[in-house]
């Protein structure tokens, strides 16, 4: 008897335990269950804000799609003139940039040029002291007493005792040293300028040589007697300035 009590109660105590056990496992269902649900409800409420959200983004009639299409092409326009307007501006500041480096150019040439090819004023002295015995004739005929005629004449002649110091009337390179047939013993010196002086009926020419550089009033011979076509005459130096392969007036040079 006591032990069929005692399987009874056994049984009874399994029957609780399994029933508390099938009870804490239905609560633990429900609290998943809920906290599923409750998940989806928010997704769904976020998802449902993000849809209005969008859809108040998007133009409710024609009227508002046409102002943002219209709005769109004012500001591509915009842009495009303001790109063409600075591609414009670019274009005409690299032609003014080269105009100027083009005008720098031409003006540091231009003082390079007068920098190396300084131009030199000359100003030639008498190469003796004296009178001037017979002016410069190449327009019109004077009387040659040696010649007994009338002819032109190339120079002056500059009265001067024989023996007579003649210097150079201006700084050159003497080019030749001469007995010409004519006017007797020469020098002929080359200056700037394409200027030539001319010193005829000398004695001597031993103060210089061909292709020596001389200076202003440096001695270059003597006065003689050695022009065969003015032996008729008074001591003096036959004197000439030739200015590009013609011969001009002495007298208007010399100072």
């Amino acid at each position: 008897m006591r032990r069929r009590e005692r399987r009874v109660k056994t049984k009874n105590y399994h029957f609780l335990y399994m029933a508390g056990l099938v009870a804490i496992l239905l609560a633990i269902m429900v609290v998943i269950l809920y906290s599923v649900y409750n998940k989806k409800l928010n997704d769904i409420s976020e998802s449902m804000l993000s849809t209005e959200q969008i859809i108040g983004l998007v133009p409710n009639n024609e009227e508002d799609t046409s102002n943002i299409v219209e709005t769109t092409g004012s500001i591509i326009s915009k842009t495009i003139e303001d790109t063409k307007e600075q591609l414009e501006k670019i274009e005409e500041d690299n032609i003014e940039n080269k105009d100027n480096i083009q005008e720098m150019n031409v003006n540091d040439e231009q003082h390079t040029q007068i920098v190396e090819e300084p131009k030199k004023e000359l100003s030639f002295a008498y190469p003796v002291e004296g009178e001037v015995l017979r002016d410069y004739a190449m327009d019109e005929l004077i009387y040659s007493e040696t010649l007994d005629e009338w002819t032109v004449h190339q120079g002056i002649d500059i009265k001067a005792e024989r023996a007579t110091i003649v210097k150079a009337s201006e700084e050159g390179t003497v080019v030749a040293i001469k007995n010409d047939p004519r006017y007797g013993l020469t020098v002929i010196i080359e200056h700037e300028g394409g200027y030539k002086t001319v010193y005829s009926n000398l004695l001597t020419t031993e103060f210089v040589n061909e292709d020596e550089k001389v200076e202003k009033g440096q001695s270059i011979g003597t006065v003689g007697n050695s022009a065969v076509f003015e032996i008729a005459d008074e001591p003096h130096l036959h004197f000439e300035i030739i200015k590009d392969g013609e011969n001009v007036d002495p007298k208007i040079y010399l100072k």
